[in-house]
């Protein structure tokens, strides 16, 4: 449509003469002087190409654009891109309907509506955009970028990306990603909250453009997320060296409204060409490399490796296959015995889940557990262990206790009390016999909102104990703010008290089980010594005053069926002494 209203009328003067006999001479003039009123300019070209019309203010907008008045009408289609020649008779006969055509000059922006007006010519429509348009391009500019900090958000990072794949593709140039992740920012947010948050995001903001030259790009695409577009890359040690400065720089301490904060950043980073040719495919290897960084450990970067897509794709059909899991039924439940030293009888047994996958066989919980946490599948599974293990222990020809690990993502669910309520309910097990079991990061998470809960446990005569007692760095505080009922002593220090090649580790781990010992019974709590494999470490850990201990020399986890044969069998335990 363009280039059909390309076309130079032939100029008149702004009201040409009419014919003695014709209609009113002094009508254009008195139409002219109307629309004089009307905002936008109007113009108004008869087929044969002279103006017929023209307004006031459309004198006045082609003034702004430099054209000088109605005489230069004929280059302001030329402004338009316009070059066809048609007369205006033709343009008449083609145009149908409005066509519009953007006129820009001198600083302005004009838009001009053609309206084809039967038997009259053209009437052209013309109104100043410029403010309109400037108003549209800062729009654009804060469409891409990022309120906070002011850096580049994804859009404008997908551009600069773009453009750093086509002087690849033309020069040569190598480029790289490094999606930096912040460590520990989340408690920083959450406790001293979202301005502080922010202040620690534009300090973070900061620091990363501090360290890159003028060619490359610092976003942020969202949360504690940012990229570094590095152009320009010849050789991986490059991308090496900036995210070794990144890594340090951003952990370094932060001062905020008289605040120390301390947080860290994980790297990972992606090459091109060897890691792709193309946007999104980089920045799905630059997450793998980041995701890898987070799993060793943080504060560190690592480099996209193609074995890191073949585990990632084995970690997503492995997630597809847990959410089904439950459906199907596929999960297990075992229980290996805990046994009383004093009258060498079994006193409980610790419920641990199992995974049959029709295909994969036994699925170790090493592998599933942190995923299931991570996604979280951890708490519906978790409700179905409490239930499936209180029906069990319902069934059991013995009043033992169950004993159910509790994850910390368990006790951020709101439910958890009532679940256990309605397990107990539903399998008719007396509340004395299940035994909540949790570790030292669930009292990390929040520590009021955690004891209100373990509280709300113990008023329904629920038993709770500390699993891995000894291997945190404040579980002697934690006795103190909670009553448990029950300590069991992590299996390292059991392993320990064996350790014949290093006397000094034996003395330490003999050292610690005693302690404890003599903590639980001064606390009037149960001492569980976890791990206990050899007739040799059942004997030191008697004589250290342990109660109870469990491990592979007692018994080995059971289906539910083999335990109600052992149940009926002699004790193993104290055969071995």
């Amino acid at each position: 449509m363009t280039a059909l209203l390309s076309a130079e009328p032939r100029l008149a003067p702004a009201c040409a003469p009419l014919r003695a006999d014709g209609p009113d001479p002094a009508a254009p003039q008195r139409l002219a002087r109307g629309l004089d009123a009307v905002r936008h300019g109007v113009l108004l070209i008869d087929p044969d190409g002279r103006v017929a019309v023209s307004t006031a203010p459309a004198l006045a907008l082609l003034q702004r654009l430099g054209l000088g008045g109605a005489p230069s009408l004929r280059r302001l289609l030329r402004l338009a891109r316009a070059g066809s020649g048609l007369p205006v008779r033709e343009i008449v006969a083609r145009l149908s309907g409005r066509a519009v055509l953007d006129v820009a000059a001198g600083g302005h922006s004009v838009q001009v509506e053609m309206h084809a007006v039967p038997d009259e010519g053209v009437a052209l429509v013309l109104e100043d955009v410029s403010a309109r348009r400037e108003a549209e391009s800062r729009a654009h500019a804060l469409a891409r970028l990022d309120p906070l900090t002011g850096l580049p958000n994804r859009l404008q990072l997908r551009e600069h990306l773009d453009a750093a794949l086509v002087r690849l593709e033309r020069k040569g140039e190598g480029c790289a990603v490094l999606l930096v992740d912040l460590d520990r920012f989340k408690p920083v947010n959450d406790t001293l909250g979202h301005p502080v948050g922010d202040a620690l995001l534009h300090k973070v903001a900061d620091r990363l453009r501090s360290m890159v030259r003028a060619g490359d790009t610092v976003a942020r695409i969202g949360g504690d997320e940012f990229v570094v577009l590095q152009a320009g890359v010849t050789a991986p040690g490059e991308a090496q060296a900036l995210a070794r400065r990144i890594v340090d720089l951003v952990g370094r301490t932060y001062m905020i409204e008289g605040q120390l904060l301390s947080i860290g950043a994980s790297v990972g980073v992606a090459l091109a060409p060897a890691d792709g040719s193309d946007a999104d495919r980089l920045l799905k290897n630059a997450d793998l490399a980041l995701y890898r960084a987070k799993l060793d450990g943080r504060g560190t970067f690592r480099f996209f490796e193609p074995a890191m897509d073949a585990r990632m794709q084995a970690r997503r059909r492995l997630e597809l296959d847990m959410r089904q899991a439950l459906a199907r039924r596929e999960f297990q439940l075992h229980y290996q015995p805990q046994l009383n030293l004093a009258d060498e009888r079994l006193v409980g047994c610790e419920a641990l889940i199992r995974w049959h996958h029709p295909e994969r066989g036994l699925v170790s919980p090493i592998d599933f557990i942190p995923l299931a946490e991570e996604i979280g599948l951890i708490v519906p599974i978790g409700e179905w262990v409490i239930r499936q293990a209180c029906r069990d222990a319902a069934s059991w020809p013995q009043p033992l206790s169950v004993a159910v690990n509790v994850s910390p993502a368990q006790f951020k669910s709101d439910r958890l009390v009532e679940t256990i309520m309605s397990a107990l309910s539903q399998a008719g097990l007396p509340p004395s016999r299940l035994e909540i079991e949790i570790t030292e990061g669930v009292l990390l998470q929040d520590n009021e909102k955690t004891l209100q809960t373990l509280h709300r446990m113990r008023s329904l005569g629920v038993r709770v104990s500390m699993d891995d007692f000894g291997t945190g760095y404040s579980s002697l505080s934690y006795l103190r703010a909670f009553p448990f009922d029950k300590i069991k002593i992590d299996r390292s220090f059991v392993t320990d008290i064996c350790a014949e090649k290093d006397p000094g580790t034996k003395a330490d781990g003999e050292a610690i089980i005693r302690a404890i010992a003599g903590l639980g019974r001064s606390l009037g709590m149960t001492t569980v010594a976890e791990g206990v494999e050899t007739p040799e470490q059942l004997r030191r850990i008697r004589a250290e005053g342990c109660t109870d201990v469990q491990g592979y020399l007692i018994s080995k986890p059971l289906a539910a069926d083999d335990l109600l044969s052992l149940l009926s069998a002699p004790v193993p335990g104290a055969r071995h002494e």
